[in-house]
């Protein structure tokens, strides 16, 4: 057998080394020693000369040489019988959005999404409200375009987890802007036809009862203001205190909302809008996969001069976050300016967060 000079070299002060030991290194081979000197990485062969020297450490785990049968040279060590662990339960999606369970709790101070969020660069209404803006266009004949965009942004946040000392209530701030925007009307120097503002306060109490087939999850007692953030003859806005019921069943979530609006002090610019937007919602909301589809209902419960509105979304994947989302809507108050006008009007575009 041939060795090069580098190794002979290095297996003779290995072996002057050992012999050094006071016998404490046992009688290695030549093809133990060569096989240390093939490992490549230094950890490793390190640990091989020790071991080969007599020095290894007690716990470390021995090395084969070269070409030696592993079975022959190590014994298995026991190991510890692992405790199986069940499969966590998946979060609902009224849990995930409302933080019910303690696994979906994050605590406060934290954005969250609350209505959806969205934007639809196609548009388009069978009657668009050209009505409150006649006296507002420098030529009379001026109107508003069928085809036109619009924009959601809402978010939430948890201010306080755990109010009044209870784990099951915790307090929400939301804040929600939809804006109609004549993108397309060059005409009347494309502008933003109106824009809702919705902020409000939410205090979430965690339920757990059985009605019907569905699970009761949470009561939210609300308070919000909406308005359009106009003057005189446009401005829009109204108050509300609400009580919303959260049911639950496999993938099937049902909220209903009844309101009460609070009574204007000052000069009430919609004083009728009850008699177009009701007295609460029923909103419907189906999961499958990826896809998500809403029902949106609103209606006055007159049996004469009834009045109501229908409201469709489907949310879809495209690409990682980013989803596809197509709405359609019939009745009255697709915004506050709308409150009194019907129309239809079917839009697609693009979402980020679904909402409630």
């Amino acid at each position: 057998m041939r060795f090069n000079r580098p190794t002979l070299g290095a297996l003779s002060l290995a072996l002057l080394f050992a012999g050094l030991q006071g016998g404490q290194a046992h009688a290695a081979s030549i093809a133990e020693w060569e096989g240390c000197s093939s490992i490549t990485a230094d950890v490793d062969r390190l640990a091989c000369y020790d071991r080969v020297s007599g020095h290894a450490q007690p716990e470390a785990t021995p090395v084969p040489p070269a070409g030696a049968r592993t079975e022959t040279l190590l014994e298995p060590l026991p190991v510890a019988a692992q405790p199986v662990q069940d499969e966590p339960d998946m979060l609902s999606a009224l849990s995930r959005h409302w933080e019910l369970d303690d696994e979906a709790k994050q605590g406060a101070f934290l954005f969250r999404p609350h209505r959806p969020n969205y934007f639809l660069p196609i548009k388009v209404s069978n009657s668009p409200n050209d009505t409150p803006f006649q006296n507002t266009f420098v030529q009379p004949d001026l109107g508003l375009d069928s085809l036109e965009t619009e924009l959601q942004l809402s978010f939430k946040i948890k201010g306080m987890e755990g109010v009044f000392g209870h784990d099951n209530f915790d307090l929400w701030f939301g804040y929600t802007i939809t804006s109609f925007w004549q993108a397309y009307n060059d005409t009347i120097s494309s502008p933003f036809r109106e824009t809702n503002y919705e902020p409000e306060a939410i205090l979430t109490y965690r339920t757990n009862y059985e009605i019907a087939g569905f699970r009761g999850r949470f009561l939210n007692l609300g308070m919000l203001h909406q308005s359009n953030g106009r003057g005189e003859a446009l401005s829009r806005s109204w108050n509300r205190v609400y009580a919303q019921f959260g049911f639950e069943r496999d993938n099937l979530a049902v909220l209903i909302r009844p309101w009460y609006r609070i009574p204007e002090r000052d000069e009430d610019d919609n004083p009728d809008i009850e008699d177009y937007l009701g007295h609460g919602d029923l909103q419907v909301v189906y999961r499958k996969g990826r896809n998500a589809y809403s029902l949106l209902l609103r209606n006055n419960f007159k049996s004469s001069d009834n009045r109501g509105a229908l409201k469709l979304n489907w949310s879809f994947p495209l690409y990682g976050r980013l989803k596809g989302y197509v709405q359609y809507f019939n009745g009255y108050g697709e915004s506050l300016i709308d409150y009194n006008h019907s129309q239809q009007s079917f839009g697609v575009g693009v979402s980020l967060t679904e909402g409630m």
